[in-house]
């Protein structure tokens, strides 16, 4: 029996109002389990046999729009930026450290409100898809964005949760 890939998930809360950091916790991991279960099964990702790491960072706007400023050049807050340790393509090796991911709270809590839906579904599919940006996926051209937008709906359907882009065919 073949074992299935793991990350190590490494947490930093830097501001915010997260709440319970253990459900936060079990949230992320449960959504990068499914990611990486994906990724390995669907589109052959391959996995190094020690754990690779991935760092979640949990802001607030402020903060956020700060990073966004200094490195996108954008002085607004987002609800979530990722950054690579090392350049990776879709399919690549990842090494040791895969790099961060980055959750804004008070951004992420007026998204869920207007799409109504629950904001830890919101938080879910926000890891997931900083998580598919580790990996080199990218939405800046059309068919790019199809792909990672199928991909993130597959990863989130196996999670029992809905498209978030509500017309995203699974690949």
């Amino acid at each position: 029996m073949t074992k299935s890939p793991a990350i190590s998930l490494a947490l930093a809360v830097e501001g915010g109002e997260w709440g319970d950091l253990e459900a936060v916790e079990a949230l992320a991991e449960t959504a990068l389990a499914a990611a990486v279960a994906d990724l390995a099964g669907h589109e052959a990702q391959p996995f190094p046999e020690t754990p690779p790491e991935v760092s979640l960072v949990l802001a607030d706007d402020a903060m956020m729009t700060d990073i966004n400023s200094q490195w996108r050049n954008q002085p607004k807050p987002t609800n979530v930026l990722s950054f690579p340790a090392f350049p990776l393509v879709p399919g690549g090796q990842p090494g040791p450290m895969l790099g961060d991911i980055i959750l804004a709270r008070e951004t992420i809590e007026r998204e869920a409100a207007e799409l109504d839906k629950p904001i830890d579904e919101h938080i879910t599919h926000l890891i997931v898809h900083g998580f598919l940006h580790l990996f080199g996926y990218d939405h800046i051209e059309n068919s790019d964005a199809e792909e990672m937008e199928a991909i993130e709906t597959r990863i989130l359907a196996s999670l029992d949760l809905s498209d978030p882009y509500g017309d995203t065919e699974p690949v």
